[in-house]
């Protein structure tokens, strides 16, 4: 079927037919957020996002030729909010760690442990990244993170409970061999 006819069909309100265009386009759609975000799990979610607006907004879309562009326009806008909360939960992190360096006496071992902590959050799980920077860093409490990742607060307190067990387990050994097998969720 021509991609202007799906076009209008999807503005007038027909499902099927926006599905069939996001499915013609799902590789190029992915291609392009991978190219933006540079790891597959916030590339799709970009999609995801990216998808869901066009979705709300298909009726707002003036000529049925831009279908492609509009889309396209919408998954960058999309991808580039993920590169600025990205950007700002790591600006944050480093605020943290100045203001932490500042209140200790020993420099130095304290930017060694930082080092460490940073590697070991980097290494976890996105849940469990999210569940402690959120909480230790955002200071959220448990009912606000779960708001905020739209999953229980039971849900958050696992993640919270095994997270702090994986850093534990990482700062406290000196051997890090283990953190590609033991940081990542089962």
């Amino acid at each position: 079927m021509d991609v202007i006819k799906l076009v209008k069909k999807a503005k007038k309100g027909n499902d099927a037919a926006f599905e069939e265009l996001i499915f013609l386009y799902q590789d190029q759609l992915y291609r392009t957020a991978f190219l933006y975000v540079q790891n597959k799990e916030d590339a799709l979610d970009v999609v995801q996002e990216a998808v869901y607006k066009a979705y709300i907004a298909i009726g707002q879309l003036k000529n049925p030729e831009f279908f492609m562009t509009w889309l396209t326009r919408i998954l960058i806008n999309c991808a580039n909010e993920v590169l600025r909360v990205k950007k700002k939960m790591f600006t944050l992190f480093e605020e943290k760690k100045i203001k932490t360096n500042d209140k200790m006496g020993d420099k130095a071992t304290q930017t060694e442990q930082n080092i460490d902590l940073r590697e070991a959050i980097n290494q976890l799980d996105e849940n469990y990244q999210t569940a402690i920077i959120l909480y230790y860093f955002h200071d959220l409490s448990i009912q606000q993170i779960s708001e905020q990742m739209e999953i229980p607060e039971g849900t958050v307190k696992t993640h919270l409970h095994r997270a702090r067990k994986l850093l534990k387990k990482y700062i406290e050994g000196s051997d890090h061999t283990w953190i590609n097998n033991g940081l990542q969720a089962r």
